[in-house]
C-alpha cells in the first residue's frame, strides 16, 4: 500500500458537498454569533460542518450523535471547573473523565470523541459558569439545525446512480463468469486455468456485497429527501433484482467449484455437457437482459427476448460424470427459476 493512500481517498467527493459544507459552517457561525454575544461561535461551526453528511438522515444521526456528545462533555467541565477551579490539570482530567463517562454509557466512537473535545474545548477557552456551559449547548444545537436545513434545502443528493453502477459491474462480471464457465466445458482445461476459472467466481460475492451496500446507501438517501418520490421506484426496482441477481452468485459459484472438482478431460464429449454449455450461454444472454447491458439490435426482435424459454432434456451420462453433471442441472434448474419465472410474469403478450 502506497503511503498517499492512507489519508487519500479513492474518489473526490461532489463538490456540491463541499459547497454545502462551507455554507452551513458560514451560517452557523454568523447566526450564532448575532444570538449568543460572547466567545466565538466555534461550537457551533464545527457542528454545522460535521453535521452536513451525503444524506439527510446521515445528517439527522450526527445531529444527534453531535449535540448529545456536546452536552455530557460541557457538564463535565463545567462540574470539574467549579470544584478545581481553572488550572492546566483540570483540562486533562476532563479529557479522562469524559472518555471513561462515554465508555461507561456505551456511546458510540463519534459520540465519545465529541464528549471528550467538547470538555477540553470548553476549560481550554476559559468557560465554567453555568450560563457558559449553557450558550455552548444551545450554540450547538443552532450549528446542528443549521446544517440540517443546508443539507436539506440545497439539492439533498439521491444516490441511486452509484448503486446503479454497482449493480452494473456484478451483472457484467456474474454473465462474464456464466460465459467463462460455459466456454470451459467445452475444451481441454489446464490446472493453472481450472484456477483461474475459480479466482475470477469468487469475485462476485465483494461486488454482490458492494451492491447491497450502495443499495442500502440509496435507501438511506431518500429518507426525509424532498426527491425521494421521483427515485423510490428506480431503487425498489434495484433491490428486486439483488434480489434475482444474489442466488444466481450462489449457483454460479457452485458450479464452478463442482467443475473443478470433478473435472477430466473426457467431460467434453458428454452430449449433455455440451447442452448445459449452451444453457449457460443463454443464461448470461439473461443475465444482462436483466440487467440492461444486452446489446439489442432492432433487428433481429428476438434479441431482446429470454433466451432460456425451455427446461432442458438430457440423455444417461457416463458412470464417471454423473456427479457432476447432475451438479450442474440442478444448479442450472435454479437459475432459471431465478430468471424465467419473472420473465413470465412481465413478458410481453403473446
Amino acid at each position: 500500500m502506497r503511503f498517499s493512500d492512507r489519508f487519500r481517498a479513492t474518489r473526490r467527493a461532489p463538490i456540491l458537498q463541499v459547497l454545502k459544507s462551507a455554507v452551513a459552517t458560514v451560517a452557523a457561525w454568523l447566526i450564532a454569533g448575532w444570538l449568543i454575544p460572547g466567545p466565538l461561535p466555534v461550537f457551533a461551526a464545527i457542528a454545522a460542518l460535521l453535521v452536513v453528511q451525503p444524506s439527510v438522515n446521515q445528517s439527522l444521526g450526527k445531529a444527534l450523535e453531535r449535540s448529545v456528545g456536546v452536552i455530557a462533555g460541557v457538564v463535565i467541565a463545567s462540574l470539574l471547573g467549579l470544584v478545581f477551579g481553572p488550572n492546566s490539570w483540570v483540562i486533562l482530567a476532563a479529557i479522562l473523565v469524559a472518555l471513561l463517562a462515554a465508555w461507561a454509557g456505551r456511546m458510540t466512537a463519534g459520540t465519545s470523541n465529541q464528549v471528550a473535545i467538547s470538555a477540553m474545548l470548553v476549560l481550554a477557552l476559559g468557560g465554567t459558569s453555568p450560563e457558559y456551559a449553557l450558550d455552548r449547548v444551545i450554540e450547538t444545537l443552532i450549528g446542528a439545525i443549521i446544517g440540517i436545513v443546508v443539507n436539506a434545502v440545497i439539492v439533498p443528493p439521491v444516490l441511486a446512480g452509484p448503486a446503479r453502477e454497482q449493480l452494473a459491474r456484478l451483472g457484467s462480471e456474474l454473465a462474464a463468469s456464466v460465459d467463462r464457465l460455459g466456454e470451459a466445458l467445452l475444451a481441454p482445461q489446464r490446472s493453472a486455468g481450472l484456477t483461474e476459472l475459480m479466482l475470477e467466481v469468487r469475485l462476485m460475492r465483494p461486488m454482490r456485497d458492494a451492491a447491497g451496500a450502495a443499495i442500502t446507501d440509496a435507501e438511506e438517501s431518500l429518507t426525509l429527501n424532498p426527491r425521494r418520490s421521483a427515485h423510490r421506484a428506480d431503487i425498489a426496482e434495484q433491490r428486486r433484482l439483488l434480489a434475482r441477481l444474489s442466488p444466481i452468485v450462489t449457483q454460479v459459484g457452485g458450479m464452478t467449484r463442482a467443475f473443478v472438482d470433478h473435472y477430466d478431460d473426457g467431460l467434453a464429449t458428454e452430449p449433455t455437457v455440451r447442452a448445459i454449455a449452451e444453457q449457460l450461454h443463454r443464461v448470461a444472454h439473461d443475465i444482462r437482459l436483466a440487467v440492461h447491458l444486452a446489446d439489442v439490435d432492432p433487428e433481429p426482435l428476438t434479441s431482446a427476448i429470454p433466451a432460456l424459454t425451455a427446461p432442458l432434456q438430457i440423455l444417461p451420462p457416463k458412470s464417471d460424470h454423473w456427479i457432476l453433471i447432475g451438479s450442474l442441472m440442478e444448479d442450472l434448474r435454479r437459475i432459471r427459476e431465478e430468471l424465467v419465472e419473472e420473465d413470465v410474469d412481465t413478458g410481453p403478450p403473446s
